[in-house]
């Protein structure tokens, strides 16, 4: 026993000390005297709930815990309140919430195998949930979390403005607005005959061509911003193209967002949020490209290979579909394909060793309808052109968005490159179905042709272009064929019906196939392939073009490519090994310093493959982005395209540039046009704001509307 006393007799004169010390300090300092009121109220036994030595550290400067209430109302429901709910705190929430509630509570809060958070908050105080989060609940499933003090209430603000914006959601600018009318498959099919853009590509076809003319050559210096609408947050430029339908018009924003806007203001009407895991493996950055219309209903891919569906009236969410596990290297990017009943999805992540698929689900439920395997597992027609079962970890990703044909029922999807990206000797074959266009039947996902571009690719040059299909002259006959300016730097003309191979020609600088066979697979030039010590080829991994769409004029049988000439020199590793959540790349490329490079835009004589013009953004070396936004074409005789932080208009006949604007901003999205009320406007993002353009009203000064859109951080 006398060991125990001597611990006992040193702490209790430490206590005294520092009670002697608050107490001199009292008289000197209010901030010293209220620490004293509040020890001496926990002392008399009126603050039971916090143990005495978490008390004494949450009375230090700069605790997340704030306690001088107590000093006045020794009552910690009353007294201890968050001081943590500004955006800030709400969005590091939202991504501490993801990492450890999710699987308890659900994505959006609102339960799971635990309880509705939503719901629970509205009738909790502060001090109940942080307590309840921090030291769990006795006979509950609810245990104390690993999280700091500063992360509770983090996680209390995102709950908080999502509970708020639930209930005030209804009060939002979309009140004003008429009522809500739902897209149907009809009007899907009849998209470039309306002012409105309907879909990824403003038409199943892929066009891009807006066929308003307001905006012309002639007028088009004459273009002023009409509003702006910053998105919050941070990180890469965004690349979503906006759907408008009516008055509203739908985004994304990277990498877990989707905000509602009033077209002829910007105003919000409504936002969506819902957090995703911060440690997702991604090769190329977190983006969200767009949403898919339906009925009444926005559907949207997420970042951890979900695809959700939101009432587009409120932004409520009526399903979440989990479309694959983002742990095995999964993640979405691209905007939805909406076609008859279906919702068509593809998925990211080739790089990183997955097997990629497109995948179709029901759109009133989510429920899965079919799914096509891009590398072909046993016992599937092409897994025998993967050797030594390379086909477990194969690639060919499919995170762009394809085309559709209504009348032959075809989805018509690229695929991405085979994986190790630059060494094949450990995937021997011609590894179906990277690198290739599938067309597949709309209703059950069976495969009904293909065509590969780049067999047994080793240099990264994904085929997940936006295919275009039109009908166009070909020998005396309109003939329905498909469009494809490569990554590998060749533009194809394909049978749309059959997939037989017509034409291929170079619209950038190649140095790596001399020709075609007949049924047109490349011949190799010899020392085009990766080597130890380098071997230089034209064009870059990046690509002649890339995933920015092309536009393509019907009237003119032009399509308007974004183009890069750039050369690389390839390298591969004899022995590359798979290590999960990393890139699987069998070694890499560098950009040739010694060499030139170029960004234009080309149109391309779809009938002929011919070049009719180019117009030249950049030139230089290495210092050269060979990166750029998508490009759109109109019935003005207009082609619009972004560079950097330029947005230019174009003629449709010379690529003589009309007009150009600095945004202050790089622009990596495509730009749309959309008509509201009898006025054309054009829109891109630049950065995280989304400029919109129109022509002033005659003989008056057009009024310019920048919103700043507030968070609104509710998964409805």
């Amino acid at each position: 026993m006398r060991s125990n006393k001597r611990p006992l007799r040193i702490f209790g004169a430490i206590f005294v000390i520092f009670i002697m010390g608050l107490t001199a300090a009292g008289f000197a300092s209010s901030e010293v005297a209220w620490r004293f009121t509040v020890l001496e109220e926990k002392l008399s036994g009126k603050i039971p709930e916090i143990p005495f030595l978490t008390l004494i550290r949450w009375m230090r400067p700069g605790s997340a815990v704030y306690l001088r209430d107590l000093a006045e109302l020794p009552n910690v429901n009353a007294s201890i309140n968050s001081f943590h709910s500004d955006r800030k705190s709400a969005e590091a929430g939202a991504r501490v919430y993801g990492r450890v509630c999710t699987e308890c509570h659900g994505d959006n809060a609102r339960g799971r195998t635990g309880p509705d958070l939503v719901a629970a908050l509205a009738s909790m105080s502060d001090w109940s949930f942080f307590s309840t989060v921090k030291w769990g609940r006795p006979r509950t499933i609810m245990v104390a979390q690993p999280l700091s003090d500063l992360e509770i209430w983090q996680v209390h603000a995102f709950i908080r403005q999502t509970t708020i914006e639930m209930a005030v959601g209804r009060h939002s600018p979309e009140a004003m607005l008429p009522a809500f009318q739902p897209v149907t498959f009809d009007m899907l099919r009849e998209a470039d005959r309306t002012g409105e853009w309907l879909t990824y590509s403003g038409n199943y076809a892929g066009f891009r061509h807006g066929m308003q003319n307001q905006i012309s050559r002639r007028n088009v210096r004459e273009l002023r911003l009409t509003w702006a609408a910053q998105l919050p947050g941070e990180g890469m430029p965004l690349e979503s193209t906006p759907v408008v339908v009516g008055d509203r018009l739908f985004v994304t924003q990277s990498p877990e967002g989707v905000t509602a806007l009033d077209t002829k203001t910007g105003a919000v009407i409504w936002a969506f949020h819902r957090p995703v895991p911060t440690d997702i493996p991604l090769c190329c950055g977190a983006q969200n490209r767009g949403v898919a219309i339906l009925g009444d209903t926005i559907f949207v891919e997420t970042l951890d290979a979900h695809l959700i569906a939101l009432d587009a009236a409120t932004g409520a969410k009526r399903w979440d579909a989990r479309v694959a596990d983002w742990r095995d290297g999964y993640s979405m990017t691209g905007a939805p394909l909406a076609v008859e009943d279906c919702i068509v999805v593809g998925v990211g992540g080739g790089d990183l060793g997955i097997r990629g698929f497109l995948a179709a689900y029901a759109a009133k439920d989510g429920s899965p309808k079919w799914r096509f395997d891009t590398v072909p597992g046993p016992g599937q027609p092409g897994n025998e052109t993967w050797g030594n079962d390379s086909w477990k970890r194969g690639g060919a990703a499919t995170w762009t968005t394809g085309a559709y044909d209504p009348t032959l029922n075809l989805i018509y999807w690229g695929t991405g490159n085979p994986v190790p990206a630059y060494f094949s000797g450990t995937r021997p074959g011609i590894n179906l179905y990277a690198n290739s266009l599938i067309a597949v039947d709309a209703r059950t996902g069976q495969l009904r042709w293909y065509f590969q571009f780049t067999p047994s690719d080793t240099h990264d040059w994904d085929a997940t272009q936006q295919p275009v299909l039109a009908d166009i002259p070909w020998h005396g006959q309109t003939r329905p064929v498909l469009l494809l300016a490569n990554r590998n730097g060749f533009f194809y003309v394909l049978d749309r019906q059959t997939g037989r191979f017509l034409q291929a020609e170079p619209f950038a600088k190649q140095t790596w196939a001399s020709g075609f066979t007949a049924d047109g697979r490349p011949i190799v030039r010899p020392g085009s392939e990766p080597s130890r010590s380098g071997s230089l080829v034209w064009p870059t991994a990046n690509g002649a073009t890339n995933w920015w769409p092309p536009s393509f004029d019907p009237k003119r049988n032009l399509l308007f490519v974004p183009s890069v000439d750039s050369a690389a020199i390839y390298f591969h590793d004899q022995t590359p090994r798979f290590h999960h959540g990393e890139s699987f790349g069998g070694s890499s490329y560098d950009r040739a310093a010694n060499q030139s490079t170029s960004v234009a835009i080309r149109a391309i004589d779809a009938t002929t493959g011919d070049k009719r013009w180019e117009a030249l953004l950049a030139t230089g070396g290495v210092e050269v982005r060979g990166e750029m936004s998508g490009v759109l074409s109109t019935e003005g005789h207009l082609v619009f395209v972004g560079y950097a932080g330029e947005f230019l208009a174009l003629d449709s006949d010379t690529g003589k540039t009309l007009w150009t604007t600095p945004l202050g901003a790089d622009i990596h999205a495509p730009p749309i046009t959309y008509t509201v009320a009898g006025q054309q406007y054009v829109a891109v993002f630049a950065g995280r704001t989304l400029f919109t353009f129109g022509l002033p009203p005659k003989d008056e000064s057009i009024d310019v509307h920048v919103a700043a859109v507030k968070t609104k951080s509710t998964d409805h």
